[in-house]
């Protein structure tokens, strides 16, 4: 295979690894008898419910997934809402949820879905607290580049259903959560903002996250966090019937497309799962890695990286790698690369991501396009779309993170 042919191999390849159709069956028990109630929240989460209704036939339940995302089930609802800032669709989801919970007894069987995505998907803001408010610090926290744990515990601390609420709400029923982590160190807690996960609490702490990323929250939410908040601790006997299990993982991901490079030739070295930072800056970084490297060789990384807003472009963190990471080659032979979310979103954009190659900046040149222009305005979108450098997948109904894998040819 060519480099680009192969590197669009390989993603593909960590994509289908994930997909629930191939793997959830795997670990997804004998349906219960008696009362059996599906939930779920994710961008993974329709075909996860899918999934579970070809092992075990139409089934009770909600399940809330991206606009775009659904898929057809015969028991199960598939509510459609926004990602990456909620909206009102996702809160009377949300409600609808916690109400089919609330009247489950001991004898009844809940199986959760969740997967990444889930934090925006499933929208029940603490008392006190309006969704516009909520969207208005979402987005707010998305520019600034804090780090997904960052944005994820102050989810938490200002959510009725998020850190183990949603697992309270359907006590004393047995709970059993399958999860899909796109988190870097695949930490249930953090997957979707834990609904399903108890958690100490730290209010104080969320406030100075606010403040080190320099976002301002709305006066309700400062308020709410100065009280203090109402969290579900780990050890709250609501939670003593709940069961949490990732199934599905980065790693694994990674691992198949290293076992597709090696089958063609190449050394394989991989980075991590669990990456996060600039994006600007780890292209950097993992350009002078592929300049140093003797070929054929695969430079492997999964995570979740981030993009502080400085333009008004179009773009991503993956897009903004790829960019980064041809400016800092510069041209440099025998080289290629592909960065992309395995969701099928980088961003808010309904693009994967992008590949590049050695002539990168000369096809942008040629075509008058700026590169470094479209780097500082946050615009990598547009300078792919310009080039035909874009990875353009459609729902992959699947989210294990980012891709990136940088070739070196021999």
């Amino acid at each position: 295979m060519t480099p680009p042919d192969l590197l669009r191999a390989m993603f593909d390849r960590a994509v289908a690894v994930a997909d629930p159709m191939q793997s959830l069956g795997q670990r997804l028990p004998p349906k219960p008898p008696g009362r059996v109630v599906v939930i779920g929240a994710g961008k993974a989460s329709a075909r996860m419910a899918e999934a579970v209704e070809a092992a075990w036939g139409p089934c009770e339940g909600l399940v809330i997934t991206r606009y775009g995302y659904a898929r057809p089930c015969k028991g199960i609802e598939i509510v459609e809402a926004a990602h990456p800032v909620p909206d009102a669709a996702g809160v009377a989801a949300t409600r609808r949820m916690l109400d089919l919970l609330s009247g489950l007894g001991e004898g009844d069987f809940v199986l959760a879905l969740i997967s990444g995505g889930g934090s925006a998907l499933l929208c029940a803001p603490a008392p006190g607290i309006t969704l516009s408010e909520k969207q208005a610090l979402t987005q707010g926290l998305l520019a600034s580049g804090a780090p997904i744990g960052d944005i994820n515990g102050i989810r938490k601390e200002i959510s009725a259903v998020k850190g183990g609420r949603l697992a309270a709400a359907a006590y004393p029923a047995r709970m059993l959560a399958l999860m899909i982590s796109d988190v870097p160190g695949d930490d249930p807690g953090d997957i979707a903002s834990g609904p399903t996960v108890g958690h100490r609490g730290d209010a104080a702490r969320a406030l100075a996250t606010l403040a080190r990323w320099g976002v301002t929250p709305p006066p309700s939410i400062d308020a709410f966090l100065r009280a203090g908040g109402d969290p579900v601790l780990p050890d709250d006997p609501r939670l003593s019937r709940v069961e949490n299990v990732i199934y599905a993982a980065p790693a694994q991901s990674l691992a198949a497309a290293a076992d597709l490079a090696r089958a063609q030739g190449y050394a394989v070295d991989i980075l991590g799962d669990a990456l996060e930072g600039e994006a600007r800056e780890v292209a950097t970084i993992h350009a002078t890695l592929a300049r140093a490297a003797k070929g054929p060789r695969l430079i492997l990384s999964g995570g979740e990286l981030t993009v502080t807003r400085r333009g008004d472009g179009i773009g991503g963190p993956n897009a903004e790698y790829a960019l980064a990471l041809a400016l800092a080659l510069d041209g440099a032979p025998g080289i290629h690369a592909i960065a992309c979310d395995t969701d099928g979103v980088d961003g808010a954009a309904e693009v994967a991501g992008a590949l590049i190659g050695p002539d990168t900046l000369a096809r942008a040149a040629s075509a008058g396009i700026d590169a470094a222009g479209a780097l500082a305005q946050n615009d990598a979108h547009n300078f792919f779309y310009k080039i035909g450098g874009q990875v353009v997948t459609g729902p992959t109904l699947t989210n294990v993170n980012d891709f990136r894998a940088i070739l070196i040819e021999g």
